[in-house]
């Protein structure tokens, strides 16, 4: 496993991989800890198009990701990071419109808990999951951070949620 640190306009970040694509992209304020074991080491080029494509993201010029992923998780997991991935840069969901792709409509919790694990912040946009009624919900990297990342892209969400942050 590879690892490295980024800086970007919502703050350091941390990555993590290997050979078959990016595990973690985490915040600096997530419940997740930076964990490094032992024998992983200090990325050299291996994350350099991570990031060039991050700044670009950042900077207004990409809206989809070109990346190897290879998030850890349960086939639940999975399936709901996927779904996420297909949420256009620029628009929003909610959970249950989420569970209802997925063919599991009562599973609305069970799709914000996967939501919530997503080791791949930014890059899978679980930014873009708001709640029914418009407003911001939970963000591990914060409802700030959540509101910048929406407003970079262009989403609609209440005013007084802009202002309040």
């Amino acid at each position: 496993m590879f690892y490295r640190y980024h800086e970007t306009p919502i703050g350091r970040i941390f990555l993590s991989g290997d050979i078959g694509g990016l595990q973690q992209l985490l915040m600096d304020t997530e419940r997740h800890s930076w964990h490094i074991a032992e024998d992983w080491q200090l990325a050299g080029k291996q994350f350099d198009n991570v990031c060039r494509q991050l700044d670009e993201y950042f900077a207004g010029r990409r809206q989809v990701f070109e990346l190897p992923l290879a998030p850890q998780g349960t086939a639940f997991q999975q399936s709901v990071w996927k779904a996420l991935q297909k949420i256009p840069y620029g628009q929003t969901s909610y959970y249950s419109r989420l569970a209802e792709q997925l063919g599991k409509p009562k599973a609305v919790r069970a799709v914000g808990t996967a939501n919530g694990a997503n080791p791949i912040s930014v890059i899978i946009p679980c930014h873009r999951v708001i709640g029914r009624d418009g407003s911001l919900t939970g963000y591990a990297g914060g409802l700030h951070r959540k509101a910048q990342l929406l407003t970079l892209e262009g989403a609609s969400f209440p005013e007084q949620t802009r202002l309040s942050l």
